[in-house]
């Protein structure tokens, strides 16, 4: 691989820890600002938002700007949000900074999968694509633990002056290994983008996604709370867990996609349903922590596994009912992911400050898995009806 990917890599890992790295420091963040806990949910739903509407607009918007000099200063953008977050002295100056890096977010990796694909030969574009979304998993079995630590011995602002550290980094070495002439693809404009909503097929994909993904964040968002307020497991215990579901999530990506290579269907039908099972169950070996380590660990896997599978399929319908927007059917997609979890974490924050209180999100979180099941379920009927009729079965376009 050119040395230019693994630079590419750098900026995913660090922008994969920002995104996570907030989940082991709600309680944290929230004591030092003097805020309550949904509040504090709040900061991942706003982060994810800025990726879901920051991302389509914005790469539209920079279709034109040559692609070095916009991974540059998407850097410097995300540099510039971490180092905000770190400086914050209130809570809505932290939710400014949070925006202005999932902006970087969103285009970065529109713009970088397409740059990590011309890097190398046509027959090594995969293996290419793959390398620098590594830095994504690495982030969430090392950096988002790590980050963690570091933010309960030294405080949460600690963490964003590291991560910032990290985008200097990348930013070098961006600066210093990428080609300055990097061929640039056509601009998918808004209305490409509207087009492909206008497909009721993919918008019962992206519905699967936001739900299916989103799920899991519901409980997810509020895991340190929940392992130190109803397990009883103490701070400092939270990054190790973290490490754990790290590894079993990294372990389901992987499994996920093979999983769904012949059906993806077939595999998300399982998947979903397995996942909606185990928060149900996590609703109630949340007070064991032995049994909570357990359940964790097959949270992990299958919150991930139906990643790979939800964006095959998105593809396949794509090349069937919008084959020119394949491309932005795919970003699209990623838009719905960060969706499901501004989505989740929003819904956990308000379970959270109701009566039922933190023991609750996981089966809340169940509810919404249950209802991509079901799209799943209703989507994959509409296939047969398309297989049989020998025409691409339509919902609203």
């Amino acid at each position: 691989m050119p040395l230019a990917i693994f630079a590419l890599t750098i900026a995913a890992y660090a922008i994969g820890t920002t995104e996570f790295v907030i989940v082991g420091l709600l309680p944290t963040v929230a004591t030092d600002l003097a805020i309550t806990l949904p509040l504090a949910g709040l900061i991942v739903s706003v982060y994810a938002l800025g990726v879901t509407f920051g991302a389509p607009v914005l790469t539209a918007l920079t279709g034109r700007i040559e692609r070095k000099p916009l991974l540059l200063g998407l850097m410097a953008l995300f540099i510039g949000g971490n180092t905000v977050a770190a400086l914050s002295p209130n809570y809505e100056v932290l939710l400014v900074a949070r925006v202005l890096s999932a902006f970087a977010h969103g285009v970065f990796f529109s713009v970088g999968s397409t740059i990590a694909a011309d890097l190398v030969p046509e027959n090594r574009r995969a293996s290419a694509i793959a390398m620098m979304f590594m830095g994504l998993t690495v982030a969430i079995v090392t950096g988002v633990p790590i980050g963690t630590y570091i933010g309960q011995v030294f405080g949460w602002r600690a963490t964003f002056w590291g991560v910032s550290a990290l985008g200097v980094v990348a930013f070098a070495g961006i600066a210093a290994l990428l080609p300055g002439t990097l061929a640039k693809a056509a601009p998918a404009s808004l209305l490409d983008q509207v087009r492909v909503l206008g497909s009721g097929r993919l918008l019962i994909v992206f519905a699967m996604t936001a739900l299916g993904y989103g799920g899991t964040f519901v409980a997810f968002t509020f895991l340190a709370p929940i392992l130190q307020e109803v397990t009883g497991f103490s701070e400092r215990s939270v990054s190790l867990i973290l490490v754990l579901y790290g590894v079993a999530i990294a372990i389901g990506n992987i499994a996920g996609g093979r999983i769904a290579n012949t059906n993806p269907v077939k595999a998300l039908i399982g998947l979903f349903l397995l996942q909606a099972l185990v928060l149900v169950i996590f609703s109630f070996t949340a007070v064991s922590p032995v049994l909570t380590l357990v359940t964790l660990a097959a949270l992990g896997f299958l919150s991930f596994a139906n990643v790979p599978g939800l964006q095959l399929y998105v593809v396949q319908l794509a090349m069937e009912h919008r084959p020119g927007a394949v491309d932005v059917a795919s970003a699209l997609n990623i838009a719905a992911f960060n969706l499901g979890i501004a989505l989740g974490a929003w819904l956990g924050g308000t379970v959270v400050d109701s009566p039922l209180g933190l023991a609750a999100t996981p089966w809340v979180g169940a509810i919404l898995v249950s209802g991509a099941l079901l799209l799943t379920l209703w989507s994959g009927v509409l296939d047969r009806r398309g297989a049989v009729s020998g025409e691409p079965a339509t919902v609203i376009g």
